[in-house]
């Protein structure tokens, strides 16, 4: 009897101790153990305030809209940085601001987590004067750890100084098929081992940097040439391929403690006998990823408003249930809806009824809001308000832009090699013609042969344009001994093959994909640079001219 008479005094007194905490007073900032606040705050939290919390959407405008801002006013957990409309990134540093001062205001006070797509090279949402990097097939190309590893770092140096906290990169895609123009110089290359270990490096520097990587696009959007945005993509290889391909480079990054995990809009009808998307799929989210793989780190989807998801999920209210029935934490849409939208009444309604689905949702914003106590309380993150006056200059970050340039000039690979290095002695006694769409690809070359002369074309050409350029550009190259051309698409590669027999020395600049110039091995030198960035450029320039030595090689055995 005394026995329980104590231990019910021992109840009382801890609960009076912990009553302010449990209280009304209890925030995220709260001074408890992360698990024990994180729990508290959810069981707390109404269903509005836990649908809120597993949801990111993105603004379409140059800064975010009241419409957004009611959102955060709502609970909403994340907000994403898109690539329309940040060409100024003192704006987009003050938005971030602005958005998370607005979270602050709610009664929880959880800040948001905010991401964007920085995967250098190719991909880059957050532009202005942010460093455009040579990309990750430059990365596998010089097969240098250090080189994922700084990347990482110096990427997410930049977006700590805009506020950003989450970048969803690295891409650990396999460049398993030359005709994935999707993925292309996306993907560090074609060796699931390797890809792993660059992509745990780059994850490692983002996170020492203090941002959150997230690798995309589980469970591998190599090995077609479909585009999830458009259509949904079908992959087809066997159980035992995905496991022994694909799935390696995720295996790795789960064993190196990635934070966070991108589920792709991908169909795997050999797997699932089912064009279910991996990306809505409960065999593949909670069975291959949570249990296969041991992954117990956030699982975000891919943008919901792709076609690859809403067309399987009949519209895009039912297919982001489907996401959260599969084990999806965080549901991102690249659009604001309105605060009356079917994606809330829908699954607001379906919480209240359905008791399952409601654990799921309190399951998933749970984790969210655990993720962000260890996050935000922990050693490194991102502050809630950045530096205004900082911002010019961390951006572009001054080490990095060393590094860069550095690290593009290892990555230089050859697909063949004739009058090569071509010097400016060689260039000196002949007639040279630079063919280009890139002023800074121009720029570097001139600098190299200066009496060359220049034909112009377009990136994106129209029929007309095409018929233009195929009929004036081998007229016009027969005044020259030497045609440097650069291959960045189908466009460009066609105009090549246009001085194919032309009897003229032909040398190809390759950036972007690599399948563009499968077909010019005719070509007397063809030189790989995989981005349009200002690094991959001067570096090609002074390979060619014979400055630094030929370092790279292609990452990929499907290419010759």
């Amino acid at each position: 009897m005394i026995r329980r008479f104590k231990t019910f005094l021992c109840t009382i007194f801890l609960s009076f101790l912990l009553l302010p905490a449990f209280g009304q007073n209890l925030t995220f900032w709260s001074d408890m153990p992360n698990d024990q606040l994180a729990t508290a705050i959810a069981d707390q939290m109404t269903d509005e305030e836990l649908l809120s919390q597993i949801l990111m959407f993105g603004w379409a405008g140059a800064e975010p809209t009241e419409l957004l801002y009611n959102w955060v006013a709502r609970g909403l957990g994340s907000v994403k940085v898109f690539g329309w409309n940040t060409d100024d990134i003192f704006l987009v540093a003050k938005s971030i601001n602005s958005l998370q001062e607005s979270s602050q205001k709610n009664r929880f006070q959880i800040p948001l987590y905010v991401a964007t797509d920085q995967e250098g090279g190719w991909i880059r949402h957050v532009k202005g004067d942010s460093s455009d990097t040579p990309g990750n097939l430059a990365i596998g190309a010089s097969a240098y750890p250090m080189d994922a590893y700084y990347t990482g770092y110096y990427i997410g140096k930049e977006m700590r100084a805009l506020g950003i906290n989450m970048n969803f990169a690295p891409t650990v895609d396999l460049f398993t098929s030359i005709d994935s123009t999707v993925i292309g110089p996306r993907s560090f290359g074609e060796d699931p081992e390797t890809v792993g270990i660059l992509g745990a490096a780059f994850s490692t520097g983002s996170m020492d940097a203090g941002v959150i990587p997230t690798a995309k696009h589980f469970p591998g959007h190599g090995d077609t040439s479909t585009d999830s945005h458009g259509n949904l993509p079908v992959i087809n290889i066997d159980r035992e391929t995905l496991y022994n391909r694909e799935l390696v480079p995720f295996k790795a990054l789960v064993d190196a403690d990635i934070p966070a995990i991108m589920s792709g809009h991908l169909s795997f009808p050999q797997v699932m006998e089912s064009d279910e998307p991996a990306s809505l799929s409960k065999t593949f989210l909670k069975e291959v990823l949570r249990q296969d793989l041991g992954f117990d780190g956030l699982i975000i989807t891919d943008d919901m408003m792709m076609n690859g998801a809403t067309y399987y999920g009949r519209g895009f209210s039912n297919a982001v249930t489907l996401a959260i029935e599969a084990g999806n934490d965080i549901v991102i849409s690249s659009s604001t809806p309105l605060l009356d939208d079917a994606v809330w009444r829908v699954n607001l309604t379906k919480m209240k009824n359905d008791p399952v689905f409601r654990q799921t949702v309190y399951i998933a914003a749970h984790r969210v809001l655990k993720t962000k106590l260890d996050y935000f309380k922990g050693n490194n993150p991102v502050p809630l308000q950045c530096d205004l006056d900082a911002v010019e200059d961390a951006i572009p970050d001054p080490e990095g832009t060393i590094f860069f340039f550095d690290q593009a000039c290892r990555s230089i690979a050859a697909m063949k090699t004739g009058d090569f290095p071509y010097t400016a002695e060689k260039a000196a006694e002949e007639k040279v013609l630079i063919a280009g769409q890139f002023f800074v690809y121009t720029d570097e070359l001139l600098k190299r042969y200066p009496h060359a002369k220049i034909y112009s074309y377009k990136y994106s050409m129209s029929a007309e344009n095409k018929h233009q350029y195929l009929e004036n550009l081998p007229w016009y190259a027969r005044q020259f001994d030497t045609i440097i051309m650069c291959v960045a698409n189908q466009d460009s590669a066609d105009l090549a093959k246009s001085l194919k027999n032309s009897g003229k020395k032909v040398i190809i600049i390759s950036i972007l994909s690599p399948k563009f110039v499968m077909d010019l091995s005719w070509a007397d030198t063809v030189l790989y640079a995989y981005s349009y960035s200002d690094f991959s450029f001067r570096a090609v320039a002074a390979v060619l001219a014979g400055e630094i030595p030929l370092y790279g090689e292609l990452p990929l055995t499907t290419a010759p």
